[in-house]
């Protein structure tokens, strides 16, 4: 998996414990996360799709698609999460073109192993 590392040192973060819910599959979506710390379960229905580690994102579609939360995501272990809204993704594409190309990764890679779980 594509690992994005430019929010280590983010100040706008969450800590959540093992079984903490990020989101539900079918809530609205206006922001995604970044592992920082720890382990999150990417789940389709009771079907757990990935375990995103440190360096991954969770929710980035929610930020490209005003739909639904296509999966759920729930805290595999202790993690800290960077909070990204529209806005500040919208800074880093402009700042860091190739962060929008990592997030394209992610979203290619997500889409396809959707398709083989199928």
């Amino acid at each position: 998996m594509t690992a994005i590392n430019i929010f280590k040192h983010s100040a706008n973060t969450i800590t959540l414990e093992p079984g903490d819910v990020v989101f539900n599959e079918g809530d609205p979506g206006d922001v995604m996360f970044a592992v920082v710390e720890g382990s999150v379960d990417i789940l389709i229905g009771d079907k757990l799709l990935e375990t995103v580690e440190a360096g991954g994102i969770v929710g980035e579609l929610a930020l490209v698609d005003t739909g639904p939360r296509s999966a759920s995501a729930i805290a595999r272990t202790s993690a800290r999460l960077a909070r990204v809204d529209q806005r500040e993704f919208t800074f880093l594409v402009q700042e860091h073109p190739t962060f929008a190309l990592q997030v394209m990764r992610v979203l290619a890679e997500r889409i396809r192993r959707a398709n083989d779980a199928r």
